[in-house]
């Protein structure tokens, strides 16, 4: 990935330098009942839409806030990102048969090791200070986290497959709503082949039924 282009800027709403008593007499200053007086509801809604916009832009500014793709992970330093920018430009020079293959590897390496080296000191700097600061902890944690987990294909009580995802919400919903109202429904089936995950021939994970 570059990570020279992984940059993007928006712009957002600066409230904390908002100038809000501004912004109350740019909106009493406007004679809404004449304003709004011959349109129906969805043409007052337009206007009114706008004048608070107009209003908005007058007196709350703007500042510039760093996309997600801009934000550099908590392990890369600037002296790492330097040598991986480093790195990237001998991989072209390479390319072009400036620069030999074994001093492109060994600057390949040492990126690895250097990468290898900050997220192991990260990880252990986040242990030692857990305790005192778990904000820290936990958003790496979610940073860490991929994509929730694909729900297999399920059987009904009536013994059909379900695939899409509202069926298998439905199913699903039928069971826990049944372990609180005493009526009990048939578990449901999981009915794909091995996931990611699955460990030797054990039996796949199902929902068990629980008494309340």
């Amino acid at each position: 990935r570059d990570m020279g282009k992984a940059r993007s800027t928006v712009r957002t709403l600066n409230f904390r330098t908002a100038k809000f008593q501004l912004f109350k007499e740019l909106v009493r200053s406007t004679r809404w009942e004449t304003v709004l007086r011959d349109g129906g509801t969805e043409q007052s809604w337009k206007i009114f839409k706008e004048a608070f916009h107009r209003v908005q832009e007058l007196s709350v500014p703007r500042c510039k806030k760093s996309g997600k793709e801009g934000k550099r992970p908590a392990w890369l330093s600037r002296d790492l990102l330097v040598k991986l920018k480093s790195k990237r430009e001998l991989h072209r020079q390479w390319k072009q048969g400036q620069v030999s293959w074994e001093e492109y590897r060994e600057a390949a390496r040492l990126c690895r090791e250097g990468v290898r080296k900050a997220k192991a000191r990260l990880e252990l700097n986040l242990a030692r200070e857990a305790k005192n600061n778990r904000k820290g902890f936990y958003r790496y944690v979610s940073q860490k986290r991929k994509a929730k987990d694909h729900v297999p294909t399920l059987m009904n009580k009536n013994g059909d497959l379900v695939s899409t995802d509202k069926e298998k919400a439905e199913v699903l919903n039928s069971f826990f709503a049944s372990v609180f109202t005493g009526n009990l429904s048939p578990q449901p089936s999981q009915v794909d082949g091995p996931q990611d995950g699955d460990q030797g021939g054990k039996a796949p994970p199902t929902v068990r039924e629980v008494q309340v």
